[in-house]
């Protein structure tokens, strides 16, 4: 039976404010229009408009359009519309014309939206299921007649959840198919059209919005629509929504045709824009900012842009009032609109900035976080702009206040200025950052508000996270930073805990699977959890390379040591013990602290050199080694004590084996002299006795109850994994009882019980306890004849061949169909048979039943690539069998999905350890047959195949066994270029891969070109690795993990580098001397390690310290240290370079260099200190001996011959210009009074007294000009500034944009002023 189909249900857009951080943006007054957008949300960006909200297309809202069926809140609409309801009248549906008109005209924006859509119902059906099963899993735990009709409807719930993620799913997918697929062209070709005979096309009557033809408009010239529009924009006296359309329509076109705004007649279009900018109706002025935006080009435009007087307008639309939102709006996104083109940041006038500055500085204005990231990207571009315009001052008191959303993007910005000496001039203090701890160590600050807290938390960790950051708060000696430890003394819960988060997402510290019972309350000694960590440990070690070269290489956990080294200094272990002793604290904020204590001493035993980890381990804060007395110590010390112990010994276990190989080894090898050993608990069931096993069968309720979910599914499994693996007791169980047969008989097919069970996270045991019985069986020869006889296999083949158009058998609903192997356990009997597929035995029964003709022909079918992903996933291909054959007609034979998906089924294989044999170790049979294949999916015609054989094979090569291997398969890898350099560039670790690339003549261009280019861009490769490993934040340390391989990719390792591969052998060494290659990065650390300005100078650098670093990371590479003194020019770039990011390259240099026994003695000479493991190996960390020494930096950028700097920064009073008219010395004179908050009140109410008795005064285009240039060059409030140019007539305004010349004789003016009768700017 066919699932039935469900349409699509809709999800309303939720209403978000910027950058989804929740927070609500008030308007300014309670007059104007009613509009529905209370937020301002990012619009969507693609193509040549994505580099700023400048050039997203607008969303306004139709008249009437409601949040239901309009686009998102917030978001700006391409049409606009004139919006005249009175605001007391609730806006509703109203399907009018203009809703009619606006049509989404870019195909793939409907496309993405669509996506969206799908993503969203997919992931709400996905909750619902999660839900489900949840209380699928509770209602398990209850009376079976009790719970039955919840059960019943619950699983139906789950059921339409499922077939309903399948329809969206395959809704998507199609999506996705159709926006990739290309479209075709239209059959007039753009050239077409511009040299033809346009057609015009037909005109209806302007007032009346109908809908054209979309065939005369694609026929219709673009320069004949073009001057159609223009021209009927010079009619006068119409309607706004007349110009508006007219205006919505030029902008389509521009966006159509995109070249016509590169022979826009400006002198025309100008004038056209220039009368839509000074209209009175606030729809039409947005408008004409918003063709004026999409008709930007380069900086010429700009240019003959801004000589349309276009400043003077975008000023007096950012003041006005919040009735104006979408006037001001568009006016601010024109302004962004100079950040995308190259120079146009040059062309944002000072008075336009200092208006924005004002917009950022008032808490109470809707545009005020677009305003503030404004100035954030104009602070990173040209941080002087910003300095004149007073803008520093707003950015740090937004992150002070945490007002800003975005306080990490803040943060950020201010440590791109700290970063160089030259930026920092542009600082007030260099300790503008100290603001985020303010909250924190403030104790009246500290009640604040969660929000606030949270906000300064997530600036912190940023500025932890980044060498700039670390050095701005490492002034002092560690001052920021022992405050906002010592601030776990005051008793604010919320803020403690918040401290403890900041140290854990620091660390990068995730919270271990068992920290959820162990901050509840419960013990670690338990027995399952001990053991399951010592399980885990055993498997991971297992697949640890024991014969690696070295350990890899990880800067993260280099960067972890010195910041736990730092947090140390800083007195960490000391706050934690006193938090851990004090009674009065909160038990699972102890708990807590005790875990963060125990993490901290894993950390420094593994990281930190025995200096700064050695008094660590005592525990002096708790207990006095000297004088360990009962007298002397209470009794919750030593509880303390021994819970720090438990934790230590179970992050040990937990984590040693998954991240560490040395820890891995060293951990194997004392599991035999564990002072705390527990017993296998399969090892004593084993041996049950005859009785015992006899009273488990009964307890098991499968000989009691045909239900089998009154089976006791805990007690089946750990019979099946244990006595039953006794051969006398499994043939006592399939002799002397029905204990196996009915076991064996619920996974019959056609009883429909195990096959009917719902794809649950609860019913995914009885799967497990399916492939432990299969291999159980496996083991004895009474299990194999028992499973060789039984109905099983052969009901599960028939099943099989149902789905296999070649056997001849049919059925109308398939046991394996598309929805029962999604919906039900059906899937889960490919991993039955994977179990059978490990074993001889197992594969002589498939050939039984016809399983591999029937696997042949499903590797064929084209539409179920989820039957045949189920068939390869579960497969074991260690056997030389047909499976392997299989496989590789998948491979090759099969769509570029199912190859990417087989592809990556050969890594497990690939990567396995090799075996030793007669002394020497070589790769097993089956990882050669895996190596092979992936050498054949490098000639694969899809990319994708290729790059991911290339990534496996890249990791199968870290055995020099295992590369020796690859490299006589002599892969060519040409066609895959920078693809396949990774794996090439391993080929040069052995002689052999030597010898192979020599003679390809790889190495020499491959060395030519490193040296002249590539060594920069290895550069920015590292660091986005690095920012790409330090992104952790608050919610990563609450979230539970269980500590597993996969892990590895939070520490990514450090990027194959030429040269270092190159001196892994002798050969290599000896021509990297002969190139002198060496010598020229040694004279370029010498000359240029006090460089600080030029940015292609220091990437340089920093590309010959990292050349310099990987080569001495090797030990034949590190004799060439000796031969020179690169590395006291190291060291001393490390210690006193005055940039930090260059600070921190050589800081991460010194580490790679400490990796060789030989580098880290000359570290050792110059005053490093080194970490070690157990055995006395160099694990590649090094830490200064001093660190106060070490984060000091020149921090005081303001001299004495620097005080323009500081006077900028800090703004200066505003001073009135000069003028011979007394009049308009007075208006002048108050202006600038305005600008001082003891004098704002007086000031306004002598310039409305002036306004009053001289009107003629305010309508000077001198005097305008005048007060003009005071508002660009002192800073004034917001609404002061709405204030002054309020006073102003609008004719003046008109007079200046379209330089009219004014009348000797002309009477005084009367006409109405730019707004009513100004308003105070003050309540």
């Amino acid at each position: 039976m066919n699932p039935p189909k469900y349409p699509a249900s809709s999800v309303t857009p939720k209403q978000d404010t910027l950058f989804r951080h929740g927070r609500s943006m008030s308007n300014e007054g309670s007059t104007g229009i009613a509009t529905p957008r209370e937020g301002l949300q990012a619009p969507f960006r693609d193509g040549r408009e994505a580099r700023s909200m400048s050039n997203a297309n607008p969303i306004f809202g139709p008249r009437g359009s409601s949040l239901a069926q309009g686009p998102p809140p917030g978001s700006f609409s391409s049409d606009l519309k004139t919006m005249t309801m009175p605001r007391t009248v609730t806006p509703r549906t109203e399907q009018g014309p203009f809703f009619a008109d606006y049509r989404p005209q870019d195909n793939e924006r409907n496309s993405e939206q669509r996506q969206i859509e799908l993503r969203d119902q997919i992931s709400k059906e996905t909750k619902i299921k999660i839900g489900s099963e949840n209380l699928l899993e509770a209602l398990t735990s209850k009376n079976a007649k009790q719970a039955k009709d919840q059960r019943t409807r619950v699983e139906a719930e789950l059921g339409s959840s499922n077939r309903k993620i399948i329809e969206l799913t395959f809704q998507l997918e199609e999506e996705i198919g159709r926006s990739k697929r290309p479209r075709t062209p239209p059959r007039n070709r753009l050239s077409a059209i511009f040299h033809g005979s346009p057609m015009k096309s037909p005109q209806g009557n302007d007032g009346n919005m109908q809908e054209e033809n979309p065939a005369v408009e694609e026929s219709e010239s673009p320069t004949f629509a073009l001057s159609e529009i223009l021209q009927a924009l010079e009619n006068e006296g119409l309607q706004p929504d007349y110009y508006v359309e007219r205006a919505n329509r030029l902008v389509d076109l521009l966006k159509k045709y995109p070249s016509l705004k590169y022979d826009l007649a400006w002198p025309i279009f100008g004038l056209r824009v220039q009368t839509m900018l000074l209209s009175q109706s606030r729809e039409v002025v947005a408008a004409g900012y918003r063709v004026t935006r999409h008709a930007i080009t380069d900086r010429r435009s700009l240019q003959t842009i801004r000589r349309l007087n276009t400043d003077e307008l975008v000023m007096l639309s950012l003041v006005k009032e919040s009735k104006a939102n979408i006037e001001r709006e568009q006016a601010l996104k024109f302004v962004r609109a100079f950040l995308d083109v190259k120079g146009g940041i040059h062309e944002i006038c000072n008075i336009v900035l200092r208006t924005i500055v004002a917009i950022a500085e008032h808490h109470e204005d809707r545009l005020r976080n677009i305003s503030t990231l404004t100035l954030l990207e104009l602070l990173v571009r040209s941080p002087s702009k910003v300095v004149d315009a007073g803008g520093m001052a707003s950015l740090t008191q937004a992150l002070l206040d945490g007002s800003y959303p975005g306080s990490e993007s803040l943060a950020s910005a201010i440590l791109f200025l700290f970063d160089k000496p030259n930026d920092r001039l542009h600082l007030k203090s260099c300790h503008e950052l100290d603001a985020a701890f303010t909250v924190f160590t403030d104790p009246i600050v500290v009640h604040s508000s969660e929000e606030k807290l949270k906000a300064s938390a997530s600036v912190i960790i940023a500025l932890l996270q980044s060498w700039p950051g670390l050095y701005s708060v490492s002034n002092d000696g560690f001052a920021a930073i022992k405050g906002l430890l010592l601030s776990l003394a005051y008793p604010s819960l919320l803020a403690r805990d918040l401290i403890l988060d900041i140290v854990n997402a620091v660390l990068q510290i995730k919270a271990p699977s068992w920290s959820s019972a162990f901050l509840a309350g419960r013990r670690l000694t338990t027995y399952g959890r001990v053991a399951n960590l010592n399980k885990e440990a055993s498997s991971s070690s297992a697949i640890m390379p024991e014969d690696e070269e070295e350990p890899r290489i990880s800067l993260n956990e280099h960067y972890l040591a010195l910041l736990l080294a730092v947090l140390i200094q800083s007195g960490l272990p000391q706050v934690l013990s006193k938090l851990i002793q004090e009674e009065a604290a909160e038990s699972a904020l102890r708990r807590k602290a005790t875990l963060l204590h125990g993490e901290m001493l894993n950390l420094a035993n593994r990281l930190l050199p025995q200096k700064y980890s050695a008094s660590l381990q005592v525990l002096s804060q708790l207990v006095d080694p000297d004088d360990f007395r009962p007298a002397n110590t209470s009794l919750y010390q030593i509880s303390m004590t021994y819970q720090i112990d438990s934790v230590s010994r179970t992050l040990y276990r937990s984590q040693a084996a998954s991240e560490h190989p040395f820890d891995a080894r060293t951990l194997a090898k004392q599991q035999s002299t564990s002072l705390v050993f527990h017993p296998n608990k399969q090892q004593v069931d084993y041996d049950m006795d005859e009785i015992k096993f006899r009273a488990a069968i009964v307890e098991t309720q499968i000989l009691n109850h045909a239900n089998f979910l009154k089976w006791d599914w805990n007690l089946i499994e750990e019979l099946i994994e244990g006595p039953l693996r006794n051969p006398k007791r499994l043939n006592e169980a399939i002799t002397g009882s029905k204990f196996l047969k009915r076991l064996l008989g619920f996974y019959r097919p056609f009883k429909y019980r195990f096959s009917g069970a719902l794809n649950t996270k609860l019913n995914q045991r009885y799967v497990r306890a399916g492939v432990s019985l299969m291999k159980t069986l496996l083991q004895s020869n009474e299990g194999i004849a028992f499973l060789w006889d039984s109905k099983f296999l052969r009901q599960l083949g028939e099943c099989l061949s149902q789905i296999d158009r070649t056997s001849g058998f049919f059925a109308d609903e398939p046991l394996f169909s598309n929805w029962r192997t999604s919906s039900t356990l059906t899937g889960g009997y490919f991993s039955l048979l994977g179990a059978l597929s490990s074993d001889p035995k197992g594969l002589q029964m498939f050939e039984r039943w016809h399983m591999i003709n029937i696997s042949y022909h499903i590797i064929d079918l084209r539409n179920r690539d989820d039957l045949v992903e189920l068939l390869l996933g579960n497969m074991d291909f260690t056997l030389d069998s047909h499976l392997r054959v299989m496989l590789a007609k998948a491979l090759t034979a099969s769509h570029k999905h199912i190859r990417i998906f087989s592809t990556n089924l050969l890594r497990k294989y690939a990567i396995q350890a090799p075996r030793s044999e007669t002394g020497s170790r070589s790769p097993s049979s089956v990882c050669e047959w895996a190596i092979r294949l992936l050498v054949t999916q490098l000639y694969d015609p899809e990319v994708e195949v290729s790059e991911v054989a290339v990534q496996i094979l890249e990791e199968s090569c870290q055995w020099k066994s295992h590369l020796e291997y690859v490299v006589c398969c002599r892969p060519q890898l040409d066609h895959l270029n920078n693809i396949g350099a990774p794996l090439l560039l391993r080929f040069l670790s052995t002689s052999l891969g030597y010898q192979y690339l020599d003679r390809l003549d790889y190495i020499t261009q491959e060395m030519d070109d490193w040296f002249l280019g590539r060594n920069n861009s290895y550069v920015t490769l590292v660091e986005a690795i690095l920012s790409r490993g330090f992104s952790a934040s608050l919610s990563d340390t609450s979230q539970s993990h269980t500590h597993e391989p996969s892990l590895l990719q939070k520490h990514p390792a450090l990027p194959p580098h030429f040269y270092r591969e190159l001196t892994r052998t002798k050969e290599g060494c000896n021509l990297l001397q002969d190139s002198g290659h060496f010598d020229k990065f040694v004279a370029t650390i010498r000359d240029t390690w006090t460089e600080r300005g030029d940015q292609e100078a220091m990437t340089k650098l920093k590309g010959c310290l990292w050349a310099v670093g990987n080569i001495g990371s090797m030990e034949l590479g590190a004799s060439f240290l000796d031969d020179s003194d690169v590395v006291k020019w190291i060291v001393e770039i490390a210690e006193h370079s005055e940039v930090a990011t260059m600070r921190g390259t050589a800081f991460f240099v010194l580490g790679l260099i400490s990796r060789s026994l030989h580098g880290m003695e000359i570290i050792t000479e110059h005053g490093w200190l080194t970490a070690t493991d157990y055995y006395g190996r160099s694990i590649g960390y090094c830490l200064p001996s001093s660190l106060g020494a070490f984060f000091s930096i020149g921090n005081q950028p303001l001299s004495a011959d620097n005080g323009g700097f500081r006077s900028r920064v800090r703004g200066k009073p505003p001073k009135p210009i000069a003028d011979k008219d007394p009049i308009h010395a007075r208006i002048l004179e108050s202006v600038a009074n305005t600008g001082n908050t003891v004098l704002t009140k007086k000031a306004a109410g002598e310039l409305n007294a002036l306004k009053t008795h001289h009107l003629e005064a305010f309508s000077s285009v001198e005097l305008y000009r005048k007060v003009r240039d005071m508002l660009g060059r002192y800073r004034f409030h917001l609404p002061v500034r709405r204030f002054v140019l309020d006073l102003f007539n609008r004719s003046v305004i008109r007079e200046i944009v379209l330089d009219e010349e004014e009348s000797e004789n002309e009477s005084v003016r009367t006409e109405r002023p730019m707004g009513s009768r100004p308003r105070l700017p003050f309540s």
